[in-house]
């Protein structure tokens, strides 16, 4: 049987950690994309894992590429391209930039990879998701923003470390867009089956929801240039397995809503269920009045980023 293919489009920190965790997972061949200037770089990389697998006991192959072709007949698309914020530069800035690759991006998939799963990592999340599915014309359960995978892992992560408990016995969920106005719902969080506030004091739980909202920011000033790209790349991983395995995984992510939590026609952080479908169902519950006000609070942040993209 062939091997599955992955596209990896951005060969930066995350583009690199995407090509290693999906190698060690063996979920099929991979191709780092990225602009002829950073060619070197995602040949590189590749070569780099190439070589790293003797000691593991993978078997996928990696190449590195500045031709579009190269995406040809991917499964799985992955993008994580677009620059990051500098220092003078506003959201606006960034976001016109960005949209102008996003274009580029959505053209060359369209043209190369027209049936495969397409995961946006690049920021900011909804209104880049937003735009390559407005581009594209792909159909809208092929694709998703990898937002709330990550904001959820790091609230789990947090809750770990609170109680010194096991991450995997942690389960919560965070809804909304993937910045400040996020909405990590506490009551559904659970250790061991046992609720998160049976066990932390309001106090304290209130300042893990806080550091969850901040949780990238905090990674930025201590990486001092640069931000997270570790637990990105796991989190997009773990949505391409869940595609390609067709795991029927629910994993809280970046899903065009059509009237689900009374959200028409935007990209929002929703618990969306992932198999060989793409996007197979969002799972909608009835929220708290404060719940569905945080969430109705998100909603605008992202419908004002997405009028900037025009689109």
């Amino acid at each position: 049987m062939a091997r599955k293919k992955i596209a990896l489009i951005g060969g930066g920190q995350i583009g690199g950690n995407l090509a290693l965790l999906a190698t060690q997972k063996e979920l099929g061949d991979v191709v780092i994309y990225d602009i002829p200037q950073a060619e070197g770089m995602t040949k590189g990389k590749s070569l780099d894992i190439m070589q790293l697998r003797p000691h593991d006991g993978y078997d996928a192959n990696l190449e590195g590429t500045s031709d579009p072709a190269e995406l040809s007949g991917a499964d799985v698309v992955i993008i994580t391209a677009g620059i990051p914020r500098k220092p003078g530069m506003d959201r606006e800035d960034l976001l016109e930039i960005n949209i102008k690759i996003i274009t580029d991006v959505a053209n060359n998939v369209k043209k190369y990879a027209p049936n495969a799963f397409v995961i946006v990592v690049s920021n900011p999340l909804d209104a880049i998701v937003y735009s390559f599915y407005k581009v594209s014309g792909f159909a809208k359960n092929k694709v998703i923003g990898m937002a709330g995978a990550l904001d959820s892992g790091r609230f789990r992560a947090f809750l770990a470390m609170e109680t010194g408990y096991s991450a995997q016995d942690v389960n919560c969920m965070v809804l909304g867009g993937h910045g400040d106005t996020m909405v990590p719902i506490t009551r559904l969080a659970t250790i061991g089956g046992i609720p998160a506030q049976e066990l932390i004091s309001k106090d304290r739980l209130d300042a893990i929801v806080e550091r969850v909202r901040f949780a990238g920011g905090e990674l930025v000033k201590l990486f001092g240039n640069g931000s997270a790209y570790y637990a990105p790349a796991a989190s997009a991983i773990e949505m391409a397995e869940a595609y390609l395995k067709d795991k029927k995984r629910v994993i809280p992510s970046a899903a065009l809503c059509e009237g689900e939590f009374g959200v028409d026609g935007y990209f929002i952080g929703v618990p969306t269920v992932i198999g060989a479908g793409g996007i197979e169902k969002i799972l909608e519950f009835k929220l708290l009045p404060e719940e569905q006000e945080m969430l109705n609070g998100t909603l605008e942040a992202v419908k004002k980023t997405v009028a900037e993209t025009k689109l």
